[in-house]
This record gives C-alpha cells, sequence and structure tokens, in this order.
C-alpha cells in the first residue's frame, strides 16, 4: 500500500452512520414515512399557536359547520373548531406515545440485557415475560383505568393524573416484545471474541453490559421504539374512543371519535379527519421503523 493511498484512508475513514443514513434514504417509503411524522409533530407543536380559534372555544351559532374557508374541517356540536381540536388533540396523543413508548423501552432493554447475560436471572425473568405476554391487554388496561382514575386525578389534576396513568398503563403492558428481541441479541453478542476478550483484560459486568452489549443492540432497539410510538398511540386512542382516557373537554384523536359517533350519519367528516390523523401517523411511524431496521442491521445494508 502506498502512502497516498494509506493517508487517503486516515483522512476518510469508513463512517457507520454514514452507510446508515444512505441506505435509509434509499428507502422511499421510510424518507415518505419521515416527512410525513415530523410534518405531523410539527403542525401540532406549532399549529396551535398560530391557528386563530381556541379548541375549547364554544359559538353555538355556528355548531355542526361543514367545512368552510373560516373553518376548514368544519365545527362540532358545541360550534368548536375541529381543525384546532385535531392540532391540540394530536399533540396529547404524540405526547403519550412517545412517553409510553420510552418507558417500555426502558423496562424491555434492562429486562431483556439482564436475562440474555446473567444466566442465573434468564429463567425468572423470561418466565415473568410470559405471565405478562399472557395477559389480556384491553381488560387489564380498562381495569386499570378503573381502579387508579380517582385516586390520580385527586393528587395530579384531572389532565395531569390521566396522563401519568395511560402512559404507566401502556408502558407496562407493552414492553415484553422489545425485551424479547434485546435478549436474543444478547445471548448471541456475549460470546463474541470482543466479549471474551473485555472479560480476559478485567472488565466488570457493568462495564461490559454499558461499553460492549448495549451500544451491539442499539438497532432493534431504534426498531421497537418507532413501532412503540405506534401501539401507544393506538392503544390511547382506543381507551379515549371508550370513554376511559382523558376528560370530555380535553381533546385528543380517540376522544375526537368518541364525540362524533353520535353524529356519523349526520356528519360523517368528524369520524374521518381524527381517523385519517391516526392512521397517517401510525402508517408514517412503521414505514419509518421499516426503513431503520434495513438501514441499521448490517446484513441488509448494502444489498
Amino acid at each position: 500500500m502506498t502512502d497516498a493511498s494509506t493517508h487517503q484512508l486516515k483522512t476518510n475513514p469508513r463512517s457507520k452512520w454514514l452507510d446508515v443514513w444512505r441506505e435509509f434514504r434509499n428507502h422511499k417509503g421510510a424518507v415518505a414515512g419521515a416527512i410525513i411524522f415530523f410534518g405531523i409533530v410539527l403542525l401540532v407543536l406549532v399549529g396551535p399557536f398560530l391557528w386563530p380559534f381556541e379548541p375549547n372555544s364554544i359559538d353555538i351559532r355556528n355548531r355542526n359547520q361543514g367545512p368552510s374557508l373560516l373553518h376548514p374541517l368544519g365545527t362540532d356540536q358545541l360550534g368548536r373548531d375541529t381543525m384546532a381540536r385535531i392540532m391540540t388533540g394530536g399533540r396529547t396523543s404524540i405526547s403519550v406515545g412517545l412517553a409510553a413508548m420510552l418507558l417500555s423501552l426502558s423496562l424491555g432493554t434492562a429486562i431483556g440485557i439482564l436475562s440474555g447475560y446473567f444466566k442465573k436471572l434468564d429463567g425468572i425473568l423470561m418466565r415473568f415475560t410470559d405471565l405478562f405476554l399472557s395477559l389480556p391487554l384491553l381488560p387489564l388496561l380498562l381495569v386499570m383505568m378503573l381502579l387508579f382514575r380517582e385516586p390520580l386525578s385527586g393528587t395530579f389534576g384531572p389532565e395531569k393524573g390521566m396522563f401519568i396513568l395511560i402512559v404507566v398503563s401502556i408502558g407496562v403492558t407493552s414492553w415484553m416484545p422489545t425485551a424479547r428481541i434485546v435478549r436474543g441479541d444478547v445471548l448471541a453478542i456475549k460470546e463474541r471474541e470482543f466479549i471474551l476478550a473485555a472479560r480476559s483484560i478485567g472488565g466488570t459486568d457493568a462495564k461490559i453490559i454499558f461499553r460492549h452489549i448495549l451500544p451491539n443492540v442499539f438497532s432493534p432497539i431504534m426498531v421497537s421504539a418507532t413501532l412503540g410510538i405506534a401501539n401507544a398511540i393506538i392503544t390511547e386512542s382506543a381507551l379515549s374512543f371508550l370513554g376511559l382516557g382523558f376528560p370530555p373537554d380535553f381533546p385528543t384523536w380517540g376522544r375526537l371519535l368518541n364525540d362524533a359517533v353520535e353524529f356519523i350519519q349526520l356528519h360523517p367528516e368528524r369520524v374521518f379527519w381524527p381517523g385519517l390523523a391516526i392512521s397517517l401517523t401510525v402508517l408514517s411511524i412503521n414505514y419509518l421503523g421499516d426503513g431503520l431496521r434495513d438501514a441499521l442491521d448490517p446484513r441488509i445494508r448494502g444489498r
């Protein structure tokens, strides 16, 4: 190898994250999903500050109006602007999705790493995971809503109390797939040569886990994160649709669907708009996760 080629290798090292980005941007569905998702996030974060109508501003004279220049998505039975309520409700639904995903991801990653790395804990933690997998999700969530709604609402207030309850309920009932995926990767990684080398030079278990194991299971964690957001948004919407979520004056996409059911025959567009928002968000997140999986997996990258 010549000096010039050696110098070029030193000055232009191969970047893993550059390869990931190249693979991701070649995935058209993932790019479209990312644009749609971050566009929706930007709309629900910035839109309520720019929109002239308040989500809970009542105008009886303009109730049940169809789409118009003043109200592009129409109004509800109390004359409240549907566009304002969808933007404000989206902020709540996406916040619940992100917070529940972080809790679920933290629990699943911790249990998966401990189960895969420590053989003595594997049986106990996996049977614990199987126990949670065997529980019926929706009835369990309904019971948690009924048991803890009043105590948390009395302690933290109706909105904040319900936010905490829904996030914790979704988070503690959706960590199991992440735990199983992470455990499988850890079982394979801990027998690799670099892990054995780290042990041979006196590396502690904590140092090996945080320095070597955790970075190498980052790819499945990222994919689980995207899918976890979609799952949490759907679950929150289902709870709000059943009337067990946030208070009626606190809009979410599921609550808007619940309010519109009574008027579905006269005003079907009131069901269509929040349903479209949920569908677009979940679909874009799924495409985003699909692209991240392909980009982060070295066996697929570069095909």
